[in-house]
Protein backbone atom coordinates (compact mmCIF):
# COMPACT_ATOMS: atom_id res chain seq x y z
CA UNK A 1 0.00 0.00 0.00
CA UNK A 2 1.63 3.51 -0.48
CA UNK A 3 1.51 5.98 2.02
CA UNK A 4 -0.76 7.95 3.37
CA UNK A 5 -0.83 11.17 5.33
CA UNK A 6 -1.03 9.47 8.09
CA UNK A 7 2.45 7.61 7.52
CA UNK A 8 4.74 10.30 5.98
CA UNK A 9 4.64 13.86 4.85
CA UNK A 10 5.87 12.42 1.38
CA UNK A 11 2.57 10.45 1.54
CA UNK A 12 0.63 13.88 2.16
CA UNK A 13 2.22 15.43 -0.65
CA UNK A 14 5.02 17.59 0.69
CA UNK A 15 8.07 17.99 -0.64
CA UNK A 16 6.84 16.54 -3.90
CA UNK A 17 8.71 18.28 -6.89
CA UNK A 18 6.32 16.44 -9.84
CA UNK A 19 2.94 17.71 -10.76
CA UNK A 20 0.24 15.05 -11.78
CA UNK A 21 -0.87 14.57 -15.28
CA UNK A 22 -4.68 15.75 -14.64
CA UNK A 23 -3.89 19.26 -16.45
CA UNK A 24 -4.13 17.17 -19.69
CA UNK A 25 -7.89 16.42 -19.37
CA UNK A 26 -8.24 20.38 -18.31
CA UNK A 27 -10.09 23.12 -20.84
CA UNK A 28 -7.42 24.85 -22.84
CA UNK A 29 -8.78 27.81 -21.06
CA UNK A 30 -10.31 27.50 -17.64
CA UNK A 31 -11.77 30.12 -15.56
CA UNK A 32 -10.45 30.47 -12.00
CA UNK A 33 -13.34 30.58 -9.38
CA UNK A 34 -12.24 33.08 -6.44
CA UNK A 35 -14.93 33.10 -3.63
CA UNK A 36 -13.32 36.71 -3.38
CA UNK A 37 -14.53 38.03 -6.47
CA UNK A 38 -17.53 40.39 -5.70
CA UNK A 39 -19.76 39.18 -9.03
CA UNK A 40 -18.78 35.49 -7.62
CA UNK A 41 -20.86 36.49 -4.54
CA UNK A 42 -23.57 38.69 -5.81
CA UNK A 43 -24.31 35.77 -8.15
CA UNK A 44 -24.82 33.46 -5.23
CA UNK A 45 -26.95 35.97 -3.18
CA UNK A 46 -29.96 33.77 -2.90
CA UNK A 47 -29.09 31.89 0.29
CA UNK A 48 -28.86 34.98 2.06
CA UNK A 49 -31.98 36.32 0.62
CA UNK A 50 -33.62 33.20 1.13
CA UNK A 51 -32.63 33.20 5.15
CA UNK A 52 -34.11 36.70 5.85
CA UNK A 53 -37.07 37.10 3.45
CA UNK A 54 -38.11 33.38 3.36
CA UNK A 55 -36.87 29.98 1.81
CA UNK A 56 -38.87 29.20 -1.33
CA UNK A 57 -37.07 25.92 -1.63
CA UNK A 58 -39.91 23.53 -0.32
CA UNK A 59 -42.25 25.20 -2.43
CA UNK A 60 -40.18 25.03 -5.83
CA UNK A 61 -38.87 21.08 -4.88
CA UNK A 62 -42.57 20.22 -4.54
CA UNK A 63 -42.97 21.71 -8.38
CA UNK A 64 -40.16 19.63 -9.33
CA UNK A 65 -41.49 16.86 -7.61
CA UNK A 66 -45.13 16.74 -9.02
CA UNK A 67 -43.88 18.12 -12.57
CA UNK A 68 -41.48 14.85 -12.49
CA UNK A 69 -44.31 12.02 -11.02
CA UNK A 70 -46.71 13.71 -14.03
CA UNK A 71 -43.73 12.68 -16.51
CA UNK A 72 -44.45 8.82 -15.30
CA UNK A 73 -41.54 8.53 -12.31
CA UNK A 74 -42.18 6.18 -10.12
CA UNK A 75 -43.98 7.73 -6.78
CA UNK A 76 -41.85 5.83 -4.40
CA UNK A 77 -39.00 7.26 -5.99
CA UNK A 78 -37.06 4.00 -5.43
CA UNK A 79 -34.59 3.58 -8.52
CA UNK A 80 -34.45 -0.35 -8.99
CA UNK A 81 -31.02 -1.77 -10.11
CA UNK A 82 -29.98 -5.10 -10.94
CA UNK A 83 -26.75 -5.27 -8.74
CA UNK A 84 -25.17 -8.23 -7.35
CA UNK A 85 -24.87 -9.11 -3.47
CA UNK A 86 -21.40 -7.81 -3.78
CA UNK A 87 -20.79 -4.55 -5.79
CA UNK A 88 -18.96 -1.29 -5.39
CA UNK A 89 -19.50 2.73 -5.54
CA UNK A 90 -18.53 6.16 -5.46
CA UNK A 91 -19.11 8.78 -3.40
CA UNK A 92 -18.19 12.90 -4.62
CA UNK A 93 -18.72 15.01 -2.13
CA UNK A 94 -18.96 18.92 -3.28
CA UNK A 95 -17.34 18.33 -6.90
CA UNK A 96 -18.02 21.40 -9.70
CA UNK A 97 -15.54 24.22 -9.39
CA UNK A 98 -14.09 22.97 -12.84
CA UNK A 99 -10.68 24.15 -11.95
CA UNK A 100 -7.17 22.12 -10.92
CA UNK A 101 -8.29 20.61 -7.32
CA UNK A 102 -11.67 19.24 -9.47
CA UNK A 103 -9.43 17.80 -11.84
CA UNK A 104 -7.01 16.37 -9.82
CA UNK A 105 -9.11 13.89 -8.04
CA UNK A 106 -10.42 12.28 -11.44
CA UNK A 107 -6.86 10.33 -12.61
CA UNK A 108 -6.94 8.38 -8.69
CA UNK A 109 -11.08 7.99 -9.35
CA UNK A 110 -10.57 6.32 -12.31
CA UNK A 111 -7.71 3.82 -11.07
CA UNK A 112 -9.84 3.13 -7.61
CA UNK A 113 -12.86 3.60 -8.99
CA UNK A 114 -13.00 2.30 -12.54
CA UNK A 115 -14.15 -1.02 -12.20
CA UNK A 116 -17.08 0.64 -9.95
CA UNK A 117 -21.48 0.21 -10.19
CA UNK A 118 -22.24 3.87 -10.39
CA UNK A 119 -21.07 7.22 -8.33
CA UNK A 120 -23.53 9.40 -6.29
CA UNK A 121 -22.42 13.20 -6.10
CA UNK A 122 -23.07 14.30 -2.67
CA UNK A 123 -23.94 17.86 -2.93
CA UNK A 124 -23.01 21.17 -4.91
CA UNK A 125 -22.40 19.33 -8.60
CA UNK A 126 -22.10 23.23 -9.96
CA UNK A 127 -20.51 26.14 -8.60
CA UNK A 128 -21.20 28.78 -8.24
CA UNK A 129 -24.89 29.34 -9.02
CA UNK A 130 -25.92 25.43 -11.19
CA UNK A 131 -26.33 27.08 -14.17
CA UNK A 132 -27.01 24.24 -17.09
CA UNK A 133 -24.20 26.31 -19.44
CA UNK A 134 -21.17 25.06 -16.40
CA UNK A 135 -22.23 21.30 -16.59
CA UNK A 136 -20.03 20.90 -19.19
CA UNK A 137 -16.35 21.75 -18.15
CA UNK A 138 -17.98 20.67 -14.56
CA UNK A 139 -19.43 17.48 -14.39
CA UNK A 140 -19.44 15.88 -18.27
CA UNK A 141 -15.71 16.52 -19.57
CA UNK A 142 -13.87 15.34 -15.89
CA UNK A 143 -16.41 12.60 -15.68
CA UNK A 144 -16.00 11.48 -19.43
CA UNK A 145 -14.03 8.51 -19.00
CA UNK A 146 -15.87 6.77 -16.00
CA UNK A 147 -17.81 4.30 -17.49
CA UNK A 148 -20.85 4.03 -14.91
CA UNK A 149 -23.78 6.18 -14.08
CA UNK A 150 -24.16 9.06 -11.89
CA UNK A 151 -26.37 9.89 -9.96
CA UNK A 152 -26.96 13.29 -7.55
CA UNK A 153 -28.25 14.88 -5.28
CA UNK A 154 -28.45 18.87 -5.23
CA UNK A 155 -26.71 21.25 -2.95
CA UNK A 156 -27.49 24.71 -1.76
CA UNK A 157 -25.03 26.16 -4.67
CA UNK A 158 -27.08 23.62 -6.94
CA UNK A 159 -30.33 25.79 -5.92
CA UNK A 160 -29.02 29.52 -6.87
CA UNK A 161 -30.85 28.97 -10.03
CA UNK A 162 -34.04 26.73 -8.94
CA UNK A 163 -32.27 24.07 -9.36
CA UNK A 164 -33.08 24.30 -13.28
CA UNK A 165 -29.70 22.92 -14.69
CA UNK A 166 -29.65 20.24 -12.48
CA UNK A 167 -33.09 18.86 -13.26
CA UNK A 168 -32.20 19.17 -16.77
CA UNK A 169 -29.40 16.99 -15.86
CA UNK A 170 -30.21 14.11 -14.00
CA UNK A 171 -34.14 14.43 -14.09
CA UNK A 172 -34.58 13.17 -17.98
CA UNK A 173 -34.61 16.88 -19.46
CA UNK A 174 -36.70 18.18 -17.28
CA UNK A 175 -38.37 20.84 -18.79
CA UNK A 176 -38.66 24.57 -16.94
CA UNK A 177 -41.01 25.18 -14.64
CA UNK A 178 -43.93 27.60 -15.57
CA UNK A 179 -43.66 31.12 -14.07
CA UNK A 180 -45.21 31.92 -10.58
CA UNK A 181 -47.71 34.09 -9.93
CA UNK A 182 -45.79 37.55 -8.64
CA UNK A 183 -46.41 37.85 -5.31
CA UNK A 184 -48.28 40.80 -3.37
CA UNK A 185 -46.27 44.14 -3.44
CA UNK A 186 -44.57 45.18 0.02
CA UNK A 187 -44.29 41.78 1.36
CA UNK A 188 -41.03 39.37 2.14
CA UNK A 189 -41.68 37.13 -0.95
CA UNK A 190 -42.37 40.48 -3.30
CA UNK A 191 -38.75 42.06 -1.44
CA UNK A 192 -37.52 38.57 -2.59
CA UNK A 193 -38.51 38.00 -5.67
CA UNK A 194 -36.94 41.87 -6.45
CA UNK A 195 -33.62 40.60 -5.27
CA UNK A 196 -33.77 37.10 -6.40
CA UNK A 197 -30.84 35.45 -9.43
CA UNK A 198 -32.37 33.96 -11.94
CA UNK A 199 -30.49 32.16 -14.61
CA UNK A 200 -29.95 33.54 -18.33
CA UNK A 201 -33.16 33.42 -21.06
CA UNK A 202 -30.17 31.45 -22.71
CA UNK A 203 -28.35 29.65 -20.13
CA UNK A 204 -28.08 26.08 -21.76
CA UNK A 205 -27.63 26.57 -24.98
CA UNK A 206 -24.49 24.35 -24.89
CA UNK A 207 -26.04 21.47 -22.80
CA UNK A 208 -26.57 18.73 -25.72
CA UNK A 209 -22.77 19.08 -26.94
CA UNK A 210 -21.64 18.37 -23.62
CA UNK A 211 -23.87 15.66 -23.27
CA UNK A 212 -22.07 14.13 -25.83
CA UNK A 213 -18.95 13.69 -23.61
CA UNK A 214 -20.95 11.11 -21.53
CA UNK A 215 -22.58 9.40 -24.64
CA UNK A 216 -22.26 5.69 -23.82
CA UNK A 217 -25.49 3.54 -22.84
CA UNK A 218 -23.54 2.32 -19.73
CA UNK A 219 -23.14 6.22 -18.82
CA UNK A 220 -26.79 7.24 -18.77
CA UNK A 221 -28.98 7.38 -15.75
CA UNK A 222 -32.42 8.72 -15.25
CA UNK A 223 -32.84 9.71 -11.86
CA UNK A 224 -36.90 10.52 -10.25
CA UNK A 225 -36.12 14.04 -8.80
CA UNK A 226 -33.80 15.55 -6.25
CA UNK A 227 -34.03 13.12 -3.79
CA UNK A 228 -34.57 9.11 -4.38
CA UNK A 229 -33.31 5.88 -3.59
CA UNK A 230 -31.48 3.23 -4.98
CA UNK A 231 -32.02 -0.29 -4.40
CA UNK A 232 -28.91 -2.08 -5.36
CA UNK A 233 -27.90 -5.83 -4.07
CA UNK A 234 -28.43 -5.73 -0.20
CA UNK A 235 -28.51 -2.17 0.69
CA UNK A 236 -30.64 0.83 0.12
CA UNK A 237 -29.01 4.34 -0.68
CA UNK A 238 -31.29 7.10 0.40
CA UNK A 239 -30.57 10.59 -1.13
CA UNK A 240 -32.19 13.69 0.49
CA UNK A 241 -32.15 17.40 -0.84
CA UNK A 242 -31.63 19.59 1.87
CA UNK A 243 -31.95 22.98 -0.47
CA UNK A 244 -30.58 26.48 0.17
CA UNK A 245 -30.63 26.37 3.73
CA UNK A 246 -30.05 22.74 5.12
CA UNK A 247 -33.77 21.82 6.34
CA UNK A 248 -36.42 18.88 4.43
CA UNK A 249 -39.78 20.11 3.77
CA UNK A 250 -42.56 18.25 5.10
CA UNK A 251 -43.89 16.03 1.77
CA UNK A 252 -39.66 15.20 1.61
CA UNK A 253 -39.87 14.19 5.28
CA UNK A 254 -42.70 12.07 5.03
CA UNK A 255 -40.88 10.29 2.13
CA UNK A 256 -38.14 10.06 4.12
CA UNK A 257 -39.66 8.42 7.18
CA UNK A 258 -42.13 5.91 4.47
CA UNK A 259 -38.47 5.16 2.62
CA UNK A 260 -36.90 4.09 5.43
CA UNK A 261 -38.87 1.77 6.88
CA UNK A 262 -37.47 -1.78 6.22
CA UNK A 263 -34.91 -4.20 7.44
CA UNK A 264 -32.96 -3.44 4.38
CA UNK A 265 -29.18 -2.03 5.71
CA UNK A 266 -29.54 1.71 4.80
CA UNK A 267 -26.74 4.15 3.88
CA UNK A 268 -28.03 8.45 4.08
CA UNK A 269 -26.16 10.64 1.50
CA UNK A 270 -27.40 14.45 2.05
CA UNK A 271 -26.19 17.90 1.59
CA UNK A 272 -25.72 18.45 5.18
CA UNK A 273 -23.90 16.74 7.16
CA UNK A 274 -25.60 15.60 10.69
CA UNK A 275 -21.70 15.41 12.34
CA UNK A 276 -19.12 17.88 11.43
CA UNK A 277 -16.38 20.01 12.95
CA UNK A 278 -17.06 18.28 16.38
CA UNK A 279 -20.79 19.61 16.41
CA UNK A 280 -24.10 17.32 16.19
CA UNK A 281 -26.69 19.03 13.47
CA UNK A 282 -29.76 16.33 12.88
CA UNK A 283 -30.88 18.73 9.96
CA UNK A 284 -34.30 19.98 11.01
CA UNK A 285 -37.65 18.71 9.21
CA UNK A 286 -40.63 20.75 8.34
CA UNK A 287 -43.48 20.92 10.47
CA UNK A 288 -41.21 18.44 13.34
CA UNK A 289 -38.63 16.01 13.96
CA UNK A 290 -34.70 15.83 11.86
CA UNK A 291 -33.40 13.62 9.77
CA UNK A 292 -30.88 12.24 12.54
CA UNK A 293 -34.57 11.00 14.51
CA UNK A 294 -34.84 8.54 10.93
CA UNK A 295 -31.54 7.60 11.08
CA UNK A 296 -31.23 6.67 14.33
CA UNK A 297 -34.42 4.87 14.80
CA UNK A 298 -33.66 1.17 15.14
CA UNK A 299 -36.08 -0.26 12.74
CA UNK A 300 -34.68 1.79 10.18
CA UNK A 301 -31.38 0.24 10.29
CA UNK A 302 -28.92 3.03 8.86
CA UNK A 303 -25.57 1.79 8.75
CA UNK A 304 -24.10 4.80 8.00
CA UNK A 305 -24.85 8.61 7.19
CA UNK A 306 -22.63 10.26 4.27
CA UNK A 307 -23.18 14.43 3.53
CA UNK A 308 -21.28 16.97 1.29
CA UNK A 309 -21.19 20.50 1.87
CA UNK A 310 -18.02 20.62 4.20
CA UNK A 311 -14.77 20.30 1.59
CA UNK A 312 -12.73 17.65 3.39
CA UNK A 313 -13.00 14.41 4.93
CA UNK A 314 -14.14 13.52 8.50
CA UNK A 315 -15.89 10.38 9.93
CA UNK A 316 -17.61 9.80 13.58
CA UNK A 317 -18.76 6.20 14.93
CA UNK A 318 -21.32 7.48 16.91
CA UNK A 319 -22.74 4.57 18.89
CA UNK A 320 -26.90 4.69 19.13
CA UNK A 321 -28.31 1.98 20.96
CA UNK A 322 -25.72 -0.62 21.09
CA UNK A 323 -25.07 -0.67 17.19
CA UNK A 324 -22.35 1.80 16.10
CA UNK A 325 -23.53 4.43 13.02
CA UNK A 326 -20.65 5.65 10.89
CA UNK A 327 -21.45 9.69 10.03
CA UNK A 328 -19.45 10.64 7.44
CA UNK A 329 -18.17 14.34 5.73
CA UNK A 330 -17.07 13.54 2.28
CA UNK A 331 -16.84 17.10 0.72
CA UNK A 332 -13.43 16.69 -0.98
CA UNK A 333 -14.52 16.05 -4.13
CA UNK A 334 -13.22 19.22 -5.92
CA UNK A 335 -13.72 22.85 -4.51
CA UNK A 336 -11.63 24.47 -2.39
CA UNK A 337 -10.87 22.79 0.83
CA UNK A 338 -12.04 23.43 4.13
CA UNK A 339 -9.67 24.04 6.77
CA UNK A 340 -9.92 20.58 9.58
CA UNK A 341 -7.05 22.98 11.20
CA UNK A 342 -9.60 24.71 13.16
CA UNK A 343 -11.97 21.62 14.50
CA UNK A 344 -11.80 21.89 18.05
CA UNK A 345 -10.78 18.76 20.39
CA UNK A 346 -13.44 16.65 19.02
CA UNK A 347 -16.09 15.35 22.39
CA UNK A 348 -19.24 14.45 20.90
CA UNK A 349 -22.13 11.65 20.85
CA UNK A 350 -19.24 9.61 23.36
CA UNK A 351 -16.97 10.40 20.15
CA UNK A 352 -13.68 11.21 21.14
CA UNK A 353 -10.11 12.07 19.41
CA UNK A 354 -9.49 7.97 19.41
CA UNK A 355 -12.49 7.54 17.35
CA UNK A 356 -12.43 10.36 15.02
CA UNK A 357 -10.50 10.57 12.11
CA UNK A 358 -9.92 13.51 9.34
CA UNK A 359 -8.47 14.55 6.33
CA UNK A 360 -6.49 16.57 5.83
CA UNK A 361 -4.87 16.35 9.06
CA UNK A 362 -5.11 18.81 11.47
CA UNK A 363 -1.22 19.78 11.03
CA UNK A 364 -1.35 19.27 7.18
CA UNK A 365 -4.33 21.65 7.09
CA UNK A 366 -2.47 24.25 8.84
CA UNK A 367 0.74 23.83 7.61
CA UNK A 368 -1.47 24.60 3.89
CA UNK A 369 -3.36 27.25 4.89
CA UNK A 370 -0.06 29.30 6.40
CA UNK A 371 1.51 28.74 3.14
CA UNK A 372 -1.64 30.00 0.94
CA UNK A 373 -2.07 33.47 3.19
CA UNK A 374 1.93 33.98 3.61
CA UNK A 375 1.85 34.25 -0.20
CA UNK A 376 -1.44 36.52 -0.22
CA UNK A 377 -0.60 38.82 2.55
CA UNK A 378 3.13 39.11 1.11
CA UNK A 379 4.32 37.53 4.60
CA UNK A 380 5.54 33.98 3.97
CA UNK A 381 8.40 34.91 6.83
CA UNK A 382 5.91 35.25 9.06
CA UNK A 383 2.81 33.13 8.17
CA UNK A 384 4.53 29.56 6.39
CA UNK A 385 5.09 26.79 8.81
CA UNK A 386 6.65 23.45 7.94
CA UNK A 387 4.06 20.53 8.60
CA UNK A 388 6.19 19.56 11.45
CA UNK A 389 5.66 23.06 13.12
CA UNK A 390 1.83 22.97 12.33
CA UNK A 391 1.72 19.70 13.75
CA UNK A 392 3.71 20.23 16.96
CA UNK A 393 1.82 22.88 17.39
CA UNK A 394 -1.82 21.47 16.61
CA UNK A 395 -0.43 18.66 19.39
CA UNK A 396 -0.04 21.65 21.81
CA UNK A 397 -3.40 23.87 21.36
CA UNK A 398 -5.61 19.99 21.44
CA UNK A 399 -3.54 18.11 23.42
CA UNK A 400 -3.87 15.54 21.43
CA UNK A 401 -0.61 12.93 20.13
CA UNK A 402 0.08 14.05 16.42
CA UNK A 403 -1.41 11.62 13.77
CA UNK A 404 1.82 11.59 12.28
CA UNK A 405 5.17 11.72 13.77
CA UNK A 406 7.01 14.61 12.81
CA UNK A 407 9.82 13.65 10.49
CA UNK A 408 11.96 16.50 11.98
CA UNK A 409 11.83 17.63 16.14
CA UNK A 410 10.10 20.48 15.85
CA UNK A 411 9.79 23.31 18.20
CA UNK A 412 6.62 25.62 18.85
CA UNK A 413 7.48 29.10 19.06
CA UNK A 414 6.11 32.69 19.99
CA UNK A 415 5.63 33.01 16.31
CA UNK A 416 3.80 29.18 15.46
CA UNK A 417 1.23 29.79 18.30
CA UNK A 418 0.63 33.68 16.85
CA UNK A 419 0.08 31.59 13.46
CA UNK A 420 -1.77 28.70 14.72
CA UNK A 421 -4.27 31.30 16.83
CA UNK A 422 -4.51 33.71 13.56
CA UNK A 423 -5.66 31.02 11.02
CA UNK A 424 -8.19 29.71 13.74
CA UNK A 425 -6.53 26.70 15.12
CA UNK A 426 -9.04 24.64 17.50
CA UNK A 427 -8.28 24.47 21.38
CA UNK A 428 -9.32 21.62 23.82
CA UNK A 429 -13.15 22.17 24.87
CA UNK A 430 -12.10 23.51 28.49
CA UNK A 431 -9.82 25.74 26.93
CA UNK A 432 -12.19 27.46 24.03
CA UNK A 433 -14.07 29.77 27.07
CA UNK A 434 -11.22 31.71 28.32
CA UNK A 435 -10.37 32.86 24.68
CA UNK A 436 -12.08 35.86 24.28
CA UNK A 437 -12.16 36.91 21.00
CA UNK A 438 -13.84 34.48 18.16
CA UNK A 439 -10.89 34.38 16.08
CA UNK A 440 -11.89 30.55 15.15
CA UNK A 441 -15.55 31.97 14.33
CA UNK A 442 -14.62 35.15 12.36
CA UNK A 443 -11.44 32.67 10.22
CA UNK A 444 -14.16 29.88 9.68
CA UNK A 445 -16.97 32.08 8.14
CA UNK A 446 -15.50 34.94 6.45
CA UNK A 447 -11.58 33.83 5.47
CA UNK A 448 -11.80 30.04 5.27
CA UNK A 449 -14.36 30.02 2.12
CA UNK A 450 -13.22 32.50 -0.20
CA UNK A 451 -9.58 30.09 -0.19
CA UNK A 452 -8.43 28.32 -2.67
CA UNK A 453 -5.20 27.33 -3.99
CA UNK A 454 -4.10 25.97 -7.68
CA UNK A 455 -0.78 23.88 -6.49
CA UNK A 456 -0.56 20.84 -5.13
CA UNK A 457 -1.07 19.41 -2.30
CA UNK A 458 -4.63 20.03 -2.77
CA UNK A 459 -5.68 17.40 -0.34
CA UNK A 460 -9.04 16.14 -1.70
CA UNK A 461 -10.39 12.85 -1.35
CA UNK A 462 -13.56 10.67 -2.69
CA UNK A 463 -14.91 7.55 -1.02
CA UNK A 464 -15.02 4.01 -2.48
CA UNK A 465 -17.97 1.54 -0.51
CA UNK A 466 -17.87 -2.21 -1.24
CA UNK A 467 -20.43 -4.04 -0.34
CA UNK A 468 -21.44 -7.17 0.65
CA UNK A 469 -24.20 -9.48 1.99
CA UNK A 470 -22.46 -8.94 5.78
CA UNK A 471 -20.84 -5.72 5.85
CA UNK A 472 -19.12 -2.92 3.79
CA UNK A 473 -15.96 -1.95 3.19
CA UNK A 474 -15.57 2.15 3.21
CA UNK A 475 -12.48 4.09 2.01
CA UNK A 476 -11.46 7.11 1.76
CA UNK A 477 -8.91 8.05 -1.13
CA UNK A 478 -6.49 10.74 -1.12
CA UNK A 479 -5.64 13.28 -4.63
CA UNK A 480 -3.01 15.54 -3.74
CA UNK A 481 -2.63 16.75 -7.44
CA UNK A 482 0.58 14.89 -7.34
CA UNK A 483 2.15 12.22 -9.71
CA UNK A 484 3.16 9.94 -6.72
CA UNK A 485 -0.57 10.06 -5.71
CA UNK A 486 -1.99 10.42 -8.94
CA UNK A 487 -0.60 6.76 -9.97
CA UNK A 488 -1.26 5.70 -6.84
CA UNK A 489 -4.04 7.34 -4.58
CA UNK A 490 -3.14 6.44 -1.03
CA UNK A 491 -5.97 4.76 1.59
CA UNK A 492 -6.46 7.48 4.23
CA UNK A 493 -9.07 5.81 5.95
CA UNK A 494 -10.97 2.49 6.16
CA UNK A 495 -13.63 1.39 7.96
CA UNK A 496 -15.57 -1.86 7.82
CA UNK A 497 -19.24 -1.62 8.37
CA UNK A 498 -21.23 -4.56 9.42
CA UNK A 499 -24.78 -5.18 7.74
CA UNK A 500 -26.16 -7.69 10.44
Amino acid sequence: MPDSSRDTAEGAGWGSTERGAYPRLMPQRTGKLSWLNPATLWAARNGVLASWFGDPTGRTRARWVAQRAAAGAPADKVIRRDDPDRFSFLVIGDTGEGDDPQYAVVPGLLRAGGDTRFAVLASDVIYPVGSADDYGPKFFRPYRDYQAPVYAIPGNHDWYEDLGGFMRVFCGDAPPLPPEPAPRPLTRAWLRSLLWHRPRPDDGRRLDEARGMRAAPAQQAVQPGPYWAIDAGPVRIVGIDTGLLGTVDAGQGAWLREVSRGPRPKILVTGSPLYVDGEHRPCAIEGGGTVDDIVRDPGHHYVAAIGGDIHNYQRYPVDVDGRTVQYVVAGGGGAFTHATHTIPRVSVAGVTERDFRCYPLRGDSLAFYSRLYGRRLRLRRLFTLTEAEATAVITERLGIRPARAPGTAARVTRRTRLVAGLLGTGRRPDRRKRFRLPVRKIYTQVFSPGSATYDPPFFKSFLRLDVAPDAIRLRCYAATGNRAQELDPPVEDEVTIPLG
